[in-house]
Order: C-alpha cells, then sequence, then structure tokens
C-alpha cells in the first residue's frame, strides 16, 4: 500500500524536528542579529509627555491621542469584579481597536519548511532588535497612516499573493494593558521566488526553538504565531477529555466576570500625572512614558509615542508533571479587564512579584512562592523574554516550566484552575480568545523544550 498525502501537520513536525537550516546555521543567527544592529541607527529617549510629536491630550478627557486619529489612544478605565483582593481599581490602558497582522511565510528549503524571520526593531525591547514574524503590523502600518514606506512582503497576508493557509485565527493581546485588542496570528506557505531583504533570514522551526532558549531573541509576536503552529496530534490521552475543559472554561467566564466602564485619563483615582510620566501614587504597577524613536530600518525612520514601562521583572510559569506517563501543566482560568471575554486560559502564575509584596501570605498569587523556591533540578526550562515592544518599555518576563513532583497539586486543582496536555493548549489556540499571550509564549517554549527532547 503507497503511503498518504504528507500533511501540513506532519511538515511542520519535520522543520521542528529540523535543527539545522538550509539558508543560516543556528549558531549564526544571534551574530547576524548584531550585525543588523550595527548595520542600523537606533535611539530611544524619554521626553516629556507634552513634547511627543504627533501626540495631544484631550482637552476634556485628559486622554492621550494621535493627531491622525490611528494606532491607539491611552485612555482611562474603571474594573469591578468579585474575586481578588483587589476588587475594584482604576487605571490608565491602550486602546487599539483596530485589528494588526502578525505573519509568518514560510518556504521549502531541500524538503522542509522554513520561516523567514525578521530582525524588527521595538523601542520598548532590550536589545531593541529581536526576531519577529515575516510581518508585524498594525492596520495603521499596512495601510500606511504614518506615510511611510510599503510594508515588506505584506502581500502574501492581504490576498495579492497567492499562498496556502497553514494557521490563521485571532488572539488576544495583553488583557491588563490593551482594551480587547486582537491581532489575526497568521502561517502561510508560498513556493514562488521570495526577494530577501537583509533584514530578514530563513530558519526552520527547530532553529527557533534553539534560539527560544536564549533571552530576548525571539520576540512577543513570534512566540504567538509559533503556538498556533498545528502540530500533529500526539493522541495523549489526558486528565481532563476536551468537552470537559470546554465546559468548566464557560463556568468559569461567567463566574469570574470584570465589569469595565470608560474614564477620563485625567480623572482616574490613584494616578499622578507629572511632565515625563502618568504614576501610580503606590509606585507599583506601571508608569506611562514618552519617548522619542529614531530607527533606520522602520517604515518611518523617527517619531514619538507614549509607551507602558512595569516596575519590575514579571514571573511567567506553568508547574508541570506527568499525569498517567502524559505530561500536563497547570492552566488558570484568568479574569483581566482588557479581554474579549474576561477570562482566558493562563499560565499558573502570571503576576510581577512586586506588586503583591505589601500583601498578606494568603493574598499573594497561588503557587508564586513554589515557583519562585523552584531548585535547578525542578525547572525544565527557563528564559528572559520581552513582552510587546511596540507598546510596552522594558517589560522583560522570566518564564518558567517547572516540575511540580509531590509538592504540586494533585490531579484535583484547585477551583480555577485545571491541568490540560500542550496538545488540548494547541486546539483551544487555534480556536481564538481562548488562550492568552502569556500562556501562548509559554506553549511555545513547551514545543521547543520537547523538540530538545526534555
Amino acid at each position: 500500500m503507497s503511503p498518504g498525502p504528507v500533511t501540513d501537520a506532519a511538515r511542520l513536525a519535520l522543520s521542528a524536528a529540523t535543527a539545522e537550516g538550509a539558508v543560516m546555521r543556528t549558531e549564526d543567527v544571534v551574530r547576524w542579529l548584531g550585525e543588523r544592529r550595527r548595520g542600523n541607527r537606533f535611539r530611544v529617549e524619554r521626553i516629556p509627555l507634552d513634547r511627543m510629536d504627533g501626540w495631544c491630550a484631550d482637552d476634556v478627557t485628559g486622554d492621550i491621542r494621535h493627531r491622525s486619529g490611528g494606532f491607539f489612544t491611552v485612555e482611562g478605565i474603571r474594573a469591578r469584579t468579585g474575586h481578588g483582593p483587589v476588587r475594584v481599581w482604576e487605571q490608565p490602558i491602550i486602546c487599539q481597536r483596530e485589528v494588526g497582522i502578525l505573519g509568518i511565510l514560510v518556504k521549502e528549503f531541500d524538503g522542509v519548511l522554513h520561516c523567514l524571520m525578521q530582525a524588527k526593531m521595538e523601542p520598548g525591547n532590550r536589545p531593541l532588535l529581536q526576531l519577529s514574524p515575516t510581518v508585524q503590523a498594525t492596520r495603521s502600518n499596512y495601510t500606511r497612516v504614518h506615510r511611510g514606506a510599503r510594508v515588506k512582503y505584506i502581500d502574501y497576508f492581504t490576498g495579492s499573493e497567492r499562498v496556502r493557509v497553514l494557521a490563521d485565527s485571532q488572539q488576544s493581546e495583553h488583557g491588563s494593558w490593551f482594551h480587547r485588542k486582537s491581532n489575526r496570528n497568521t502561517i502561510v506557505e508560498t513556493d514562488g521566488d521570495v526577494p530577501r531583504d537583509d533584514d530578514y533570514c530563513w530558519l526552520t522551526l527547530g532553529q527557533i526553538a534553539a534560539l527560544l532558549h536564549h533571552d530576548n531573541v525571539i520576540n512577543m509576536d513570534s512566540r504567538t504565531v509559533l503556538s498556533c503552529v498545528p502540530l500533529p496530534d500526539a493522541g495523549e490521552e489526558a486528565l481532563h477529555p476536551d468537552t470537559e475543559v470546554d465546559r468548566w472554561l464557560e463556568a468559569e467566564r461567567v463566574r469570574r466576570q470584570v465589569h469595565v466602564e470608560p474614564l477620563p485619563l485625567s480623572a482616574i483615582d490613584g494616578w499622578r500625572r507629572g511632565t515625563h510620566t502618568i504614576d501610580h501614587e503606590s509606585g507599583r504597577y506601571f508608569r506611562v512614558v514618552g519617548v522619542s524613536v529614531q530607527a533606520g530600518n522602520r517604515e518611518v525612520t523617527g517619531w514619538s509615542q507614549p509607551l507602558f514601562e512595569p516596575r519590575g521583572l514579571g514571573v511567567t510559569a506553568f508547574l508541570t508533571r506527568r499525569i498517567g506517563g502524559v505530561r500536563h501543566v497547570l492552566a488558570q482560568a484568568r479574569a483581566e479587564a482588557g479581554l474579549h471575554d474576561s477570562v482566558e486560559l493562563a499560565p499558573t502564575v502570571q503576576c510581577t512579584p512586586e506588586n503583591y509584596a505589601h500583601l498578606a501570605p494568603g493574598d499573594r498569587p497561588l503557587f508564586l512562592d513554589q515557583v519562585l523556591a523552584a531548585g535547578r533540578a525542578d525547572i525544565l526550562y527557563e528564559a528572559v523574554h520581552s513582552e510587546e515592544g511596540g507598546r510596552f518599555l522594558g517589560a522583560d518576563s522570566r518564564c518558567l516550566l517547572v516540575e511540580a513532583g509531590d509538592r504540586g497539586p494533585g490531579d484535583e486543582a484547585p477551583s480555577g484552575y485545571r491541568w490540560l496536555t500542550a496538545g488540548q493548549l494547541s486546539r483551544l489556540v487555534r480556536r481564538g480568545h481562548h488562550v492568552n499571550v502569556q500562556a501562548r509564549t509559554l506553549l511555545a517554549c513547551l514545543n521547543a523544550t520537547a523538540a530538545a527532547g526534555r
């Protein structure tokens, strides 16, 4: 009997298992990124909020807007929930109602799919230049509201070029800092000739998996697209069937609702506006800052904008254990003010520890102390990764996969938590708006550890 046709999932799995590509060696990628940094002019400077060119504060509300009416605004909200130590709060939030494109173009070289990755500068990232998807653009960017250069390779993702779609879904962004922000996450394949720009390189999924073990090399937008890769279903038996997980998540969405109402930015309680920042009076959480940017390889080579700057290093972690011989991770049904459905699946721990240091031990995030106390033998994966560098300044998170062992929860997890397999998370990701951006990062990292045989 002749073998059946090779599926897209099998072809993507082959790419994930290919540790060296046909175009660039993995060991050369970090050096190449350094060369691209030196080959371009980059500068990010803090400036007073009222000196951001093209941005202004509304005379009535204090909301920060761009003169074009595009890009995004910084507004205020009041959020109310029935759960947690803080049940009512007010804060600034980014409102970006347009849906952007995060897209990776793939093409076969020597029979193996390679991804076209971009060395992209984002003003909030450290280092500034990291590997991004082929296209990472807001609608304002690719429709050229800024009157800058055309977004490279955009035609592969807007229907102008013939492609095969391998993955396509809308996903949420950071629910604590964005109000109902979504991006289209897509992977498309071409068999035609692709002119390669100097700031782009072709890498296999296996090479990208290896680079995910480095700090701050693969940017957030790449990680969320990578979490959408439709790898083959391993057919592993999960502790909870998919139908049970669906019912549980829907029940959590009803139980953990967050009610959000808009407020003028100038009127939010607990926040103070200075010349350079909008800060919380406690010194915790984050602040709004203004920056002036120079970037020689962007569609616009100079601009100003506001950024959110968190106070402290974030911790994003899954507790993990084998159940019936199958690796599971402990997912949390987490409510966030900016999500479309209030609740999405999140990591076991997702927080900035400094924001909870003043609270009683019982009010600290569940499992945070266990994650922070984990020894080297229990840490299956660890790296520091940047969050969205186009909107957040120096927003880094310590990303961890921690073996729970006998010290973690048993099969019956606490209320609001469930043990899920990587396959279950992947299926939920492909449905859109089910798995939050932090958990999607960890899913990409979990797949990277599987590629390394851990």
